[in-house]
């Protein structure tokens, strides 16, 4: 059994939580009823490459009705509606959310999707997220992340080198924008190339998982590689539609707002050598029913399972003897 390593739960003197994150489903639909058989995630995953492999011979734009036609007939299928079904919106939901992104979809510098097919790519493989985690609670608003007594402050944890992972925090004032565009123009390499975090705070669970993959990682990288970086954890649904406006591809619903998936960076593993190494690790762990991961070009996109949920807090809590 793969043990994280110490980290501590809440800290001392932290308050309780002021608010709770709120269990939220889309006006006017009522819970589903789950089938009896879990769906086959990896006929799922498979299915989503076939239909990649089309969608990209519809690329060019007078092909918006061919694929329209497409994206209806596909999803169809039972290896795709099993999972899509199963979902909060159902079927008939997730197709017209697709077909919507798609619709509203530009190309742009800040975007993981850098086309069409990585938009569908993104979007489907992201269901399985929802689809694990539908009955989880929300984190609607930026005060219930700061707040919530589910998640730690991982600088608390960072300053006791509790953590097997890096990250870097977004800069809050003018003058701390600044010095970090000071530092990116004298060591461009030194550290990805990403805004950072929002919230320094995960779950339990995910900075047990983190930590994890971080031993791992740092096992089989070469030497000299720097530690697993870790790009984006637990958001608001409120930061997620402040990201929707700025023009990356943050879906909805998405693991990030229930505290569950976290992005972690995989192209500037590049220079030292080590990406392969990293993206193995990931894929192997996502065929052991760990993971549910996406390739989102720069990072990985990284959901826990719930199956796994369980054996982690364990592990996390006997370490820290609480």
């Amino acid at each position: 059994m793969r043990v994280p390593s110490r980290s501590p739960g809440q800290q001392p003197g932290s308050p309780p939580s002021p608010t709770a994150p709120a269990r939220r489903r889309p006006p006017g639909t009522a819970p589903r009823r789950l089938p009896t058989s879990a769906p086959d995630l990896a006929a799922y995953r498979a299915a989503v490459a076939d239909l990649l492999v089309e969608v990209g011979a519809l690329a060019d734009a007078a092909s918006t009705r061919a694929r329209q036609v497409l994206i209806d007939e596909r999803l169809r299928e039972p290896a795709l509606a099993a999972v899509l079904d199963a979902t909060p919106q159902g079927l008939i939901g997730a197709r017209e959310t697709l077909l919507l992104e798609m619709a509203r979809y530009q190309p742009n510098h800040r975007t993981s999707a850098s086309d069409l097919n990585a938009l569908v790519r993104i979007y489907l493989l992201s269901r399985i997220d929802v689809l694990w985690w539908q009955d989880a609670p929300t984190f609607v608003t930026d005060d219930q992340v700061n707040g919530s007594a589910e998640l730690v402050d991982l600088e608390w944890l960072r300053r006791r080198d509790l953590l097997r992972f890096r990250y870097q925090e977004q800069p809050a004032t003018i003058l701390g924008r600044a010095a970090r565009g000071l530092r990116r123009r004298l060591r461009p390499d030194a550290t990805p190339h990403t805004a950072g975090l929002l919230f320094r705070r995960a779950r339990r669970e995910v900075v047990a998982l983190l930590n994890d993959i971080g031993r791992e990682f740092t096992a089989v990288a070469p030497p000299g590689t720097p530690p697993l970086w870790v790009t984006s954890l637990v958001r608001s649904a409120e930061h997620q539609y402040r990201l929707r406006r700025l023009g990356y591809a943050a879906m909805l619903p998405s693991g990030h707002c229930l505290g569950y998936s976290v992005d972690v960076e995989l192209a500037w593993f590049e220079r030292f050598g080590a990406r392969d190494a990293l993206a193995e690790l990931l894929l192997s762990r996502q065929e052991a029913g760990e993971l549910n991961v996406i390739d989102e070009g720069q990072a990985w996109h990284l959901c826990l399972a719930p199956t796994a949920r369980r054996r982690l807090r364990r592990a996390y809590e006997a370490e820290m003897g609480v």
